[in-house]
């Protein structure tokens, strides 16, 4: 089982009692605000996508960790790796991705646990290039985006919802880690 701890997180896969927790994230608008067309989602999506993400562990080698706080067990959201089918044009390539509850916002929490998983990628699991992809305007992304030394590579549009993206990346030999 993979985890990875840093100074505030544990990084670890998904358990059955995350469920409901992530449910809760992702039925809050000002969380989903950026991410897809906004739609918030139910408990039955959230435990679609936790039943993919565990799946894209197995087929990958990586994948999306929930990220428990360590000093309550709380889970704050997830920080990982996907293959973003979604925006063919960058492939192949890596993602980093991260969601975080909103009471979880404004802690640092997203870019230590991005950068715990930004390391992961790249000495652990040998990938020698991530990207971060957001939309425009999502301000806060593109700062942890930023602070992992990503810089923008290219502006383009989402092909099914048509507004505007960008797109960090990072290779190896910039990676000051």
């Amino acid at each position: 089982m993979t985890e990875i701890r840093t100074p505030r997180l544990i990084l670890r896969r998904w358990y059955d009692s995350d469920l409901a927790p992530m449910a809760d994230i992702n039925a809050d608008p000002d969380v989903m605000r950026w991410i897809g067309d906004g739609s918030v989602q139910d408990l039955d999506r959230t435990a679609e996508d936790i039943e993919r993400w565990e799946e894209e562990w197995d087929e990958e080698g990586f994948g999306l960790f929930a990220v428990e706080l360590l000093a309550s067990g709380e889970l704050a959201g997830f920080t990982g790796l996907s293959v973003p089918e979604s925006l063919p044009e960058v492939l192949p390539a890596v993602e980093i991705v991260w969601r975080l509850g909103r009471q979880f916002w404004g802690q640092g929490y997203a870019s230590e646990a991005a950068h715990a998983t930004l390391e992961f990628a790249l000495q652990d699991r040998g990938l020698d290039r991530v990207v971060s992809i957001s939309r425009v305007g999502d301000e806060a992304s593109e700062n942890v985006a930023r602070k992992l030394g990503m810089t923008l590579e290219r502006e383009t549009a989402d092909p099914v919802h048509g507004f505007a993206l960008h797109v960090h990346a990072i290779d190896l030999t910039e990676y000051d880690g």
